[in-house]
């Protein structure tokens, strides 16, 4: 038979439980895909995800620059991140996403990435031995419990990147 419990025990542990839920610091990452590489994002800084909407291409971009998308009626510029990494352009079908990664820091900026593999937490990484890498917005790289290396990208820096501002050809 069951275990019964009184409603007030169960809802001092209801209580202590979301406390404890609302005081640990969850630090949640978004993992990427692009470019045949795996990235992270602080959840934080992922904002929304959506399917690839249509694209206005921009005249005189750079390549990885691949045009406006009209979110609800807000206009973001949407960088290929693959491209923009050095790779090859991605699809924009099938399991491509946006992730709009600007809008908390009051950029209307979206990554285009090759697909979204969902949440990840900090405690299934470990530090990456490779050195530094010599992009500033990347500033660390992990490997997951199966060896596979993931490139963490820090938002802010990366809207600060000046490669990254200057998507026009001169």
């Amino acid at each position: 038979m069951a275990k019964r419990i009184s409603l007030r025990e169960f809802q001092e542990s209801l209580v202590r439980r979301l406390a404890d839920a609302q005081s640990a610091p969850r630090r949640d990452l978004l993992g990427l895909t692009a470019g045949g590489d795996q990235w992270l994002v602080d959840l934080g800084d992922a904002g929304e995800i959506l399917p690839v909407p249509a694209l206005a291409t921009v005249p005189l971009a750079r390549p990885w620059f691949r045009g406006l998308a009209n979110v609800r009626g807000t206009l973001f510029g949407v960088i290929d991140l693959a491209a923009f990494c050095g790779g090859a352009l991605t699809p924009l079908t099938g399991s491509a996403r946006l992730v709009l990664v600007g809008a908390r820091h009051g950029a209307n900026c979206a990554l285009l990435v090759g697909s979204t593999v969902g949440l990840r937490s900090p405690e299934d990484f470990e530090p990456d031995d490779t050195g530094p890498s010599p992009l500033a917005w990347i500033p660390r790289q992990v490997r997951d419990l199966h060896g596979r290396r993931w490139k963490h990208i820090d938002v802010p820096r990366l809207l600060a990147d000046t490669t990254f501002l200057e998507a026009g050809i001169v």
